[in-house]
């Protein structure tokens, strides 16, 4: 069988982009966020799902288990700007119609591009950031396994593009960069990093629970840290993506490893000395990353 035909990047407003997240951008950028929306905000590929579903196991006195256990963790934690390719309904169609309260919501979007109401209503956010070589590697491996993402091409030709920024949402550098800035204006906005989950899952969600005015019971707690376990969560229906028609799992899993430093496994001697040179003169010195653990 035919794989279907990939979408092509193109310029949105300084940003590479593809049609998914874009056809439906005045409904995405009129969306009305209420005062207890949460927003998890994440480049591709740094640890999205891994927080959604904290966040979902952190409220499940409000979700219902049932939820859970049937919807797939995009209907419940829906994807702001996606138009969905096979079903046809959008991110801000399922946000709107969330039944759950807080209502749990994930964006890609670079902070320029999220809608004005999440600042008007004060909203709490989330930001995930994951190590640059780790978030390369993971983002090549899903762009080879789903048909919604621009072909990566080789390894070689998809590390030239990365350090370009001409990837679906644009630039790394910029992304990281951006929120980080954001975060020193805006007090509800909680930064995090992937590696700091990966060594302690325990610690980063006290330090959720705190900036959400949560506090679970020991026996909560060890409920949610045994559900978010990668190996718990990739084995998930609910959680995998294996659901989902345009990604071969036969390629790679949407969960590949969860690890931090599989960069390694990729770069060549001679990209991770062009890659340090690149990074020293794009990122914001004051942002601190881990390659290792």
């Amino acid at each position: 069988m035919d794989s279907p035909p990939r979408p092509k990047l193109f310029d949105f407003h300084g940003v590479s982009m593809i049609r998914h997240f874009t056809d439906n951008w005045e409904a995405v950028q009129n969306f009305q966020a209420r005062p207890d929306d949460i927003l998890i905000g994440t480049y591709p590929k740094a640890g999205t799902t891994w927080v959604s579903h904290i966040l979902e196991l952190l409220y499940i006195d409000e979700m219902s288990p049932e939820r859970l256990n049937s919807l797939p963790i995009d209907v419940r934690v829906p994807f702001l700007e996606l138009q969905r390719i096979d079903s046809g309904y959008t991110g801000t169609d399922l946000a709107d119609n969330l039944p759950t309260s807080p209502r749990v919501i994930k964006t890609h979007l670079p902070v320029q591009f999220v809608p004005n109401s999440f600042w008007e209503q004060n909203c709490r956010m989330v930001y995930v950031a994951r190590n640059a070589k780790d978030n390369m590697v993971s983002y090549f491996h899903f762009g080879r396994m789903t048909f919604a993402q621009p072909e990566p091409g080789d390894w070689n030709s998809y590390f030239e593009k990365f350090l370009a920024g001409k990837l679906v949402f644009g630039s790394w550098y910029d992304h990281v960069n951006g929120w980080w800035k954001k975060k020193q204006a805006y007090s509800n906005l909680h930064y995090m990093f992937y590696e700091d989950l990966v060594e302690d899952t325990g610690r980063e969600i006290d330090k959720l629970c705190s900036l959400l005015g949560l506090s679970p019971s020991a026996e909560e707690k060890t409920r949610v840290l045994n559900g978010v376990k990668f190996d718990n969560m990739k084995n998930n229906a609910m959680t995998n993506y294996s659901t989902y028609s345009h990604m071969d799992f036969k390629i790679s899993p949407f969960m590949r490893k969860g690890k931090v430093g599989d960069w390694k496994n990729h770069f060549t001697v001679a990209q991770n000395e062009e890659f340090d040179e690149d990074y020293k003169k794009k990122i914001d010195p004051t942002l601190q990353f881990r390659t290792e653990i």
